[in-house]
This record gives C-alpha cells, structure tokens and sequence, in this order.
C-alpha cells in the first residue's frame, strides 16, 4: 500500500512538472522548438497505439493509416476552404494566386485539425467492423497491408498531388512565428489525449479493455460486447492520431504519401516502439517512452548520422532484451505495483456493473 502512494504521488508531481515544463520549454529552448513539437506529437502517437495495443492487447502495424489520413484531410480543408485542390497541388502551392491571409490560415488549420480528427474516426469505424474481427498476429498483418495500400492508393491520386505530394498552406509573414501556434496546439492535443485517456481506463470501458487484452472469450462469456468495445477503442485511437498528423502535416509543411503522410517504416513503428519503450499498457509508459526515444532520435541523427537507422535498430533490440516491461513496467515491478491480474480485471468489472 506505501509504495502504491508512492507511485500515485509520484505520477501525479510527474505529470504536473511535465505541463509546467511545456509550458516554457519553447521560450527556454527556442532553438529546439520543433523537435518539442514532434516530441508532443509523439506522445499523442505512443498514447493512441497503446490504448488499443497495450491496454486491449490487439498490436496494430497499421495506425499510420489515421495519421495519414489526417494529414490529408487537414490539408485539403485548409487549402479547399479559398482555393481549388486540384490547381492549388498542381501548381504544388506557389504563385502569387495561392496566397493565404491571417484569418483564412487560421480558420483553415482549424476545421482542418476538426476535420481530420472526424475523418480518422470515420475511417477507423469502417474498417474497424470488418478488421476487429481478427485476432493476433491475423489482425496485425492486416493492419500493416493497410497502412502500406494507403500510401500506395493516395500516390495515385493527381488531385492531391499523387506520388509528387502535397504542400499544406505557407503561413503569412503577418502571423509571426506560427511555430510556435503548431507547438501550443500539439501540447493542447498531448493534454487532451493524456486527459482522456486517464479518464477512459478509470471506467468500467478500461476495465473491459483489460478484459479483453486477458483473455477475449471469457469477457465474451462475461457478457461483454466486445466486438463493439474494440471497434470504440480503435476509433477513439484514430481520432487523435488523426488530429496530430494534421500538426504534423503542418509542421514538415511537405505531406509525401509513403514517406510522410503514410509512413509505416517510420512514424508506424515509432509508435510502437515508444510505447514498448516506456511500458506497454500503462497510461504513463508511452509518454516516458516518447520522451526517451525522441532523445535518442535526436543524439543519433546528430551524431551518427549515415548509420541513424542501424542504431535504432539496436535500441529496438535492446528494449525487447533488457526492458521487455518497459521502463514504467521496470519500476512497477521493483516497487510492487505489477499490471492488473485477470482476476483483478473481472472482479472490478463486477464491481462497477450497473
């Protein structure tokens, strides 16, 4: 029980300090201003995969997808709000014509950040119905030819620039420093998707989301609708991935449908790795494994860069090796505050049955 309040305590000061430090960290580094704003990124990117491949336990090679979607969806919102996408992309953003004030770059990152979350959402309930219905290493396979169709389906579509890509709106001088706008905007979605997230997993939705991450036929046999539990879990995921690829979108200002927008070699995995990284299934693993791994990231193409991707590969195989809980499940374990048993999972279930 000590070490339990240890633990809340401790979660609690850590995510107080995390915001705070948000708060500042683009005035105190403001020469590192993107890459916080990636970090962000990342976190929402390691918190949307875990829901559904840590605390449900379906690991999906494919949430690219959503960020991809997003990433489009925003950008031809906020170019289709004044202008037309088709000449707009064949033109790739330049001349004179496609000149975008104050308020229309607002407006448009706006409902163009609305508008991607809504798409991501909407595609994750399509495809969800009919891919939710496999399981393990089927359901992952799956997702992974997804993710790759996509970037091969938006690559042959002229109208949003096909294999060429697709620049999202340049941002008027009169607007200052709109790094600065995409950093807020990415800490305001990191809260968010934190903010929910906790708030989901303290549910009876969490618990069913355990439940089925132990074992799917006994919560089936407990009288869940599970089918219809995993299909919400996936789209919740989708809906913040695919507002942050909308940042994201924003922030490269270059949207390449297999190197950017649907990048399953690097974001798609990424994202599992930073919540491997931190602890899969905890609410705090993924945040901790994103802020590691991006520190990595960083000293790697900064100091080894030409072999970058071979040194990723060996924290990728030192994670699996020496920190196969991750850093959070590392520390629950060593002060006795393990992951939810299957018969703590049905008996809380039971326990918040209306």
């Amino acid at each position: 029980m000590p070490h339990a309040k240890i633990f809340g305590s401790s979660r609690s000061l850590l995510v107080a300090g995390l915001i705070g430090l948000g708060l500042l960290a683009p005035l105190v580094a403001p020469g590192h201003q993107s890459q916080l704003t990636e970090l962000l990124l990342f976190i929402v990117f390691a918190l949307a995969w875990d829901l559904v491949g840590g605390q449900m336990g379906y690991n999906s090679f494919g949430n690219v997808l959503f960020v991809g979607v997003g990433m489009y969806a925003s950008a031809i919102v906020q170019v289709g709000l004044f202008y037309d996408v088709g000449r707009y992309t064949e033109a790739k953003g330049g001349g004179t014509q496609f000149l975008f004030d104050v308020p229309q770059f607002l407006t448009g990152l706006g409902f163009g950040i609305l508008v991607a979350a809504i798409m991501a959402g909407l595609v994750a309930l399509l495809l969800g119905s009919l891919v939710l219905r496999m399981r393990g290493h089927y359901f992952a396979i799956c997702t992974l030819g997804l993710g790759i169709a996509a970037g091969q389906v938006a690559a042959g579509i002229p109208w949003i620039g096909g294999g060429s890509g697709m620049l999202t709106p340049n941002p008027p001088a009169a607007l200052g420093d709109v790094g600065l706008l995409l950093y807020y905007l990415a800490l305001l979605l990191a809260l968010a998707t934190f903010a929910t997230f906790t708030w989901l997993l303290s549910t009876r939705f969490g618990l069913a989301l355990n439940a089925i991450r132990d074992d799917e036929d006994k919560a089936d046999a407990m009288g869940l609708a599970t089918h219809g539990i995993k299909v919400t879990a996936w789209v919740i995921a989708a809906c913040f991935l695919g507002a942050a690829g909308a940042i994201y979108g924003n922030l490269v200002r270059f949207i390449d449908p297999t190197q950017t927008a649907f990048a399953g070699a690097t974001i798609g995995v990424w994202m599992i790795l930073m919540a491997l990284l931190g602890g899969s299934g905890t609410l705090l693993g993924p945040v901790v494994g994103a802020v590691v791994f991006q520190l990595f990231k960083e000293l790697f193409w900064t100091y080894l860069l030409g072999w970058q991707r071979v040194a990723l590969g060996v924290l990728i195989v030192a994670v699996a090796v020496f920190f196969p809980d991750g850093i959070v499940g590392f520390a629950r374990t060593r002060f006795g505050r393990g992951q939810r048993s299957e018969e703590d999972t049905a008996a809380a279930l039971k326990e918040k049955a209306p």
